[in-house]
């Protein structure tokens, strides 16, 4: 009978100290939403950018993407920013998508203008650049030069 309460008590304590590490993980994470207001942002594709991935100024995070969806009429993707309140975004900011390092991730980093007028809760920022899809990229290097090498040495030999 003893030892059935130990057996008791020891599993109540692992079960808190297992809730403790969840409850401070979830609050380190930065995964619950961001007090802020809200912005959004039209991309031709947002490769790598889901739902939770950082918003930065100058590598520093301000914020978050909280929502995704595609524009019927345009077939953008259109992105729901939460950015913190204490920073005033100015109205000609742009916004783009960056790759972490070759292999990392990608988030969007807002680069602020120059305007006087500051964007508000649910403005939408004009200036965007899609991401880059580095395999395109190299791809077209690899076999854009090798055509044009080949096409050289063809007229040479004429």
């Amino acid at each position: 009978m003893k030892r059935n309460i130990i057996e008791t008590v020891m599993g109540a304590v692992v079960l808190i100290v297992a809730a403790s590490f969840i409850y401070t993980a979830y609050n380190s994470s930065g995964v619950k939403n961001p007090d802020g207001y809200r912005l959004k942002a039209a991309f031709e594709k947002i490769d790598g950018v889901g739902i939770g991935s950082d918003v930065r100024i100058g590598g520093i995070k301000i914020g978050s993407v909280t929502a995704q969806s595609l524009d019927s009429t345009t077939y953008n993707a259109v992105v729901e920013l939460s950015v913190s309140n204490d920073i005033k975004l100015p109205y000609d900011t742009s916004a783009e998508i960056v790759s972490e390092s070759l292999v990392g991730g990608k988030y969007i980093n807002l680069v602020p203008g120059a305007d006087e007028e500051m964007l508000g809760d649910g403005d939408m920022i004009e200036y965007t650049q899609s991401a880059i899809n580095i395999e395109q990229l190299i791809g077209k290097f690899a076999f854009g030069s090798a055509d044009d090498k080949s096409s050289e040495s063809e007229k040479d030999a004429e």
